[in-house]
């Protein structure tokens, strides 16, 4: 096993294990190493330190890596907890159900899902009221 320190290209660090250096690469290439905090795949290695062995076999982190490291990470991962609890998720159809509750054909609720920049901006143009999340929905982090 191998411990990465990883950055995404929206700013946030994180930290992920890995099975070798060439499982990395492999899940990279293929696009599935995804930033922890916020899902997208822009991910590159940080620089770290090696790791030496002073005798004792412990690999345990100080944290879990799932666990946010900042102030900013653990409000982020409240909200995204919030709106999972509070809202149904309706994937690649936000666009259709956003537009049927405005109109009424659905009842009136919390939605979250995805939704391509032509047919979010179309709904802005419409005056359906949506608002982008600043964390991939759907996607589980590493």
């Amino acid at each position: 096993m191998i411990r990465y320190a990883l950055n995404c290209d929206k700013g946030h660090s994180f930290e992920s294990w890995f099975q070798s250096a060439d499982a990395f690469d492999k899940l990279q290439a293929a696009g599935m190493v995804s930033c922890a905090v916020c899902g997208g795949t822009g991910v590159t290695k940080g620089l770290m330190a090696p790791r030496l062995s002073h005798g004792d076999n412990d690999l345990t982190p100080a944290r879990p890596l799932s666990t946010p490291a900042s102030p900013a990470e653990q409000a982020l991962a409240e909200l995204k907890r919030k709106i999972e609890a509070n809202s149904d998720y309706v994937g690649k159809d936000f666009a259709r159900e956003a537009r049927r509750i405005h109109s009424g054909e659905s009842p009136d609720r919390s939605i979250y899902g995805e939704a391509k920049p032509d047919e979010a901006r179309a709904l802005i143009e419409e005056g359906v009221p949506i608002a982008p999340l600043p964390f991939a929905p759907g996607r589980k982090s590493n």
